[in-house]
């Protein structure tokens, strides 16, 4: 894969297609560019350019916790990404965490966004509480008891370092109290729009975002349809399209469902882009 220095972060890319509008997609959670490299695949070969990419701490691009918020540093590096491409504005989209980033991308830099494709939008007090935990608390705990070397034990460092050995000693590196000081300051930043019928996107926020956006609500309990309806509700040039039927209280169950339905969100997706199109 290419890779492009961001903001001082080496970050992982590839662009699928070699002609059409381009279109960014972003998985959920800390997970790397793989985890839409089929989504993309499907809207590339309809005549788009997908950029897939590792955002910062994950995959196999760097290890950079600064700022006060993780989802700003996502939005600033993908934006620094695209223009460094000469890919701007492009359509953005994403799942989850990658839905979450696409908004906030959107409210802050609107001139960057020709419109967005959101699916499994994140929203509740179960998923508030269970992603504070996974993204920050338990890192904080692990920081606290066993140091860095527990933090690099953690289930998505041991991945990220299985790809970029390099990692380990960028991690290594942090003293276990700064560490804790940076992730403290990203989950007071996450809880602060916790609350949210849209995690980290206020009712007055939503409201404001007038670009054109493709909405899939989510089927389980980190990813409700509430937090999706809410946003087609709230956002004035939104369309909302039902993909599953059943609701899941089993998590990995519900991503399986996903990737059956893998070929139907890109028609939805591919409808919606063309349809931008031609308008």
């Amino acid at each position: 894969m290419p890779i492009a220095t961001v903001r001082g972060v080496d970050i992982h890319y590839e662009i699928l297609g070699e002609r059409g509008p381009f279109v960014v997609l972003q998985p959920g959670g800390r997970r790397a560019g793989a985890g839409v490299r089929s989504l993309g695949e499907k809207i590339a070969e309809a005549g788009y350019r997908v950029v897939a990419y590792d955002r910062r701490n994950t995959g196999a691009s760097s290890i950079a916790i600064e700022g006060e918020s993780e989802n700003d540093e996502w939005v600033e590096d993908l934006h620094e990404l695209l223009a460094g491409l000469d890919a701007l504005p492009a359509y953005i989209g994403g799942s989850s965490s990658g839905c979450r980033l696409a908004m906030i991308l959107a409210l802050r830099r609107p001139e960057d966004v020709r419109g967005l494709l959101l699916w499994r939008v994140t929203g509740g007090a179960y998923a508030a509480e269970r992603l504070t935990n996974q993204y920050y608390t338990s890192h904080i705990d692990a920081a606290k008891q066993g140091g860095m070397a527990a933090v690099c034990a953690l289930e998505h460092w041991s991945e990220v370092i299985k790809v970029n050995p390099a990692a380990r000693a960028k991690l290594m590196a942090f003293d276990p109290r700064d560490f804790i000081t940076r992730m403290e300051r990203w989950r007071q930043s996450f809880l602060a729009g916790a609350d949210h019928p849209v995690i980290g996107l206020s009712p007055a926020q939503l409201r404001s975002m007038t670009i054109p956006t493709c909405i899939a609500p989510g089927n389980d309990r980190v990813h409700p349809r509430l937090p999706g309806q809410v946003s087609h509700r709230l956002m004035p040039n939104a369309e909302y399209h039902e993909v599953l039927a059943e609701d899941r209280m089993d998590l990995d169950i519900a991503f399986e469902d996903w990737e059956k339905k893998e070929g139907l969100l890109a028609a939805i997706f591919i409808d919606f882009l063309r349809r931008q199109q031609r308008r």
